[in-house]
């Protein structure tokens, strides 16, 4: 079978080291059916894989057209999966409540949404759909993840190194700019310090104070290398609806990018952790101080938190506001065209 020829139904459960006959083996050939996986019931004397799922795990096939299948069997051919796919791709992994809710929403029996909704979340982990960036788990396009993988015949488990492609998850080109609020922050490596910070105050602070605003917040990572600032990254900062700077760690590039965003008098929100202290050249503007000197002070105020943020988002992009940075206070003439 795993050649893509069929194989007697009773040989396969002999060599799965299971009953033939059992609930389990009744159910495993009833749900590769309905993925598309295998042809034959479970009366059948031979169970055979399908074209696809025979693509699904041939390691003849290239590492993109394996993936390209597998999401198209564990997702987008199922109906109600389908659909709960693409009312949140782009978007964080909501909450198992939020997903139940939109299962039935879907059409999904409510005795079973609670059970439908844990194969989705394990069946979009399976075939990578379900990605962890800046922080925090997302649905990611089928497209994203395709642009990761090499298109070339290249064995999956060939020995042969290959160059891992981009994973920007936005250009420039595509950006919504209206829609978007750029976030400024130290980054760092992976698994330092400054990326750890980062991670915490974008997933549990800066997006879930925007998610009322409907703005997609991006972060320098999502675009290209941490701590290059490139063409894409300034068209970020110097377009989009919002920024908001985290001032923490004192980071020289995030200053720089700050710099940028006051010299086009548009909206900013700024926060800091609490021990930091604000520069002289920035502080006349309000800041948000969040205490992160341990879990006992900052868990019960996350919420406050959240809600100050939101606050300050919210007034920023009244239509009246004026933006008072130093560059708007001693050039108030200066104008930036781009």
């Amino acid at each position: 079978m795993g050649g893509g020829q069929s194989v007697k139904r009773l040989t396969l459960f002999d060599q799965l080291g299971k009953s033939p006959e059992s609930s389990g083996s009744r159910q495993l050939i009833v749900n590769s059916g309905r993925y598309g996986l295998t042809k034959g019931g479970v009366q059948a004397d031979n169970i055979e894989l399908t074209s696809e799922g025979l693509k699904a795990i041939d390691e003849q096939v290239t590492a993109r057209e394996q993936a390209r299948v597998r999401a198209e069997l564990a997702i987008q051919r199922i109906d109600p999966f389908e659909k709960l796919y693409q009312k949140f791709v782009g978007n964080k992994l909501p909450a198992h409540a939020v997903l139940v809710d939109a299962a039935k929403d879907v059409g999904i029996d409510a005795a079973h949404a609670a059970e439908a909704i844990d194969t989705f979340v394990v069946n979009l982990r399976f075939v990578g759909l379900l990605k962890t960036l800046s922080g925090a788990e997302r649905i990611i396009p089928v497209e994203m993840l395709l642009d990761e993988l090499p298109a070339s015949n290249r064995l999956i488990n060939s020995p042969v190194q290959v160059a891992p492609q981009s994973t920007s998850v936005i250009t420039s080109e595509h950006a919504q700019y209206e829609g978007t609020c750029f976030y400024i922050a130290p980054i760092g490596e992976e698994g330092s310090e400054a990326r750890k910070h980062s991670d915490l105050f974008l997933g549990s602070f800066v997006e879930p104070a925007l998610e009322a605003f409907k703005l997609n917040v991006v972060r320098a990572d999502a675009i290209d290398k941490p701590g290059i600032i490139t063409r894409q990254i300034i068209d970020y900062i110097m377009r989009s609806r919002l920024v908001v700077a985290d001032l923490s760690f004192h980071n020289p590039n995030v200053f720089y990018e700050l710099a940028l965003r006051h010299a086009v008098k548009l909206p900013i929100v700024q926060i800091i952790r609490a021990n930091d202290r604000v520069p002289f050249d920035v502080n006349q503007m309000r800041t948000i101080h969040i205490d992160t000197s341990d879990i006992y002070a900052l868990v019960p105020k996350i919420e406050s938190y959240r809600a100050e943020i939101a606050n300050q988002v919210r007034r920023a992009l009244e239509a009246d506001h004026i933006v008072d940075t130093p560059i708007s206070t001693y050039f108030p003439n200066l104008s930036v065209t781009l």
